[in-house]
């Protein structure tokens, strides 16, 4: 019984924490859909677009999801629910099947969806680049945080709208002395890096950040389920 008790207020304690993250995004992300001006002033300059990445809506989604995890783990261990507890591992394990499928089907095809990104990549900086005020902004953004220079290097940017639009010159960030107008010579010269491989090196310098994260996320929700059905169990036997 004491066993029982300590593993109820656990339960409870642990999904009211889930529930406080969920309220909190899902005020995040109204406050993002309702008073976009606001939140840019607020988080100005580190933010792009919050329309066009809508980050509103995901905050509302994963809060929505949050939520209602945190009040069903809450219920079900308060009111010694079997078919709340059961519905929270059910969805706990849903979650953690899906993450683990999803890293797995990233490592396995990673370099098909490297293919399928670079393809992206190269169309919006040949097309959109310079034409599109958001587009334009974002991959600004990106060249002049990590030092890069298109999706691979320069030569995304070769007869690019860009280009044409600029008599031939390259963005600014394609040249090592970050000048404008940076000629193809000059951006050839100085063999700037394109962003795929700063992301990548990046990542690498924090894959055990990442590594420990997805471990903690995932030791979570192992223990959110071990303990749901070591609940579910003493309180059907207890019935029967």
């Amino acid at each position: 019984m004491a066993c029982f008790t300590f593993f109820k207020c656990m339960m409870v304690l642990f999904n009211l924490l889930i529930l406080l993250g969920g309220l909190t995004l899902l005020g995040v992300g109204i406050w993002v859909s309702v008073d976009k001006g606001l939140f840019l002033q607020v988080l100005s300059p580190f933010t792009l677009d919050v329309q066009y990445v809508k980050v509103g809506f995901f905050c509302i989604a994963i809060g929505g999801v949050l939520v209602l995890l945190g009040v069903l783990g809450c219920c079900g261990a308060h009111k010694g629910s079997k078919c709340l507890l059961l519905l929270f591992f059910s969805i706990i394990l849903i979650i953690f099947i899906a993450e683990v499928a999803a890293g797995t089907v990233a490592l396995a095809y990673s370099s098909f969806a490297e293919g399928i990104l670079k393809a992206w990549a190269t169309f919006v900086l040949k097309n959109q680049y310079g034409s599109d005020p958001v587009v334009t902004k974002i991959w600004n953004s990106t060249m002049t945080e990590l030092n890069c220079c298109g999706f691979t290097n320069y030569t995304d940017f070769t007869d690019s709208y860009y280009s044409e639009q600029s008599e031939g010159s390259y963005p600014p960030s394609c040249c090592q002395l970050d000048t404008a107008p940076c000629s193809q010579q000059q951006a050839w010269h100085s063999a700037v890096q394109g962003c795929f491989e700063q992301l990548l090196e990046a990542l690498q310098k924090h894959a055990n950040i990442v590594g420990g994260i997805a471990v903690g996320i995932g030791g979570l929700e192992v223990a959110a389920m071990l303990v749901s059905m070591y609940l579910y169990c003493y309180l059907d036997n207890n019935v029967s």
